[in-house]
């Protein structure tokens, strides 16, 4: 048996072959499609999948606006955020983060599914958040891909 043959091949900045993906948000539960869609900003989906390289696709999402949330998560739930000054704890909800943008609201649950590091700041400029069914990516020539097919 031939064990030299036997390499694991680690993906760098040079070999990564990064791709662009389309993700329709109708009718789709907020926190099961981020979890996917940050797992496809990671790469965890390739077989070239390297922990420490940024080797994930580009993800563009689609009407962000119609996103759905179950039970009464939309007013009830809280996301807290601190300045750094005393009593500078500052509280928001989906519904208000909403209304400031598609873009904030994706943005913040991906976030919290990525690394806390350099990495995880690099991977999340690479999500894309559109309200309605238009984005400006077209000349990339993106694929759409079905979110609920993958595990």
């Amino acid at each position: 048996m031939d064990t030299l043959s036997f390499k694991t091949i680690s993906a760098n900045k040079a070999t990564v072959q990064k791709e662009w993906v389309v993700v329709d948000a109708t009718d789709q539960v907020l926190g099961r499609l981020s979890a996917k869609v940050a797992k496809l900003l990671r790469g965890k989906y390739k077989p070239s999948y390297t922990p420490h390289v940024d080797c994930g696709d580009n993800v563009i999402i689609i009407n962000a606006d119609k996103v759905i949330l179950t039970g009464n998560k939309w007013t009830d739930r809280v996301y807290l955020n601190f300045t750094g000054y005393p009593g500078g704890q500052k509280k928001t909800s989906p519904a208000e983060l909403i209304k400031k943008g598609e873009a904030k609201l994706f943005n913040r649950v991906v976030k919290g599914m990525l690394p806390k590091n350099k990495l995880g700041a690099q991977l999340l400029r690479n999500l894309y958040v559109y309200a309605g069914s238009e984005h400006p990516h077209a000349a990339q020539q993106p694929k759409t891909i079905d979110i609920n097919s993958l595990k």
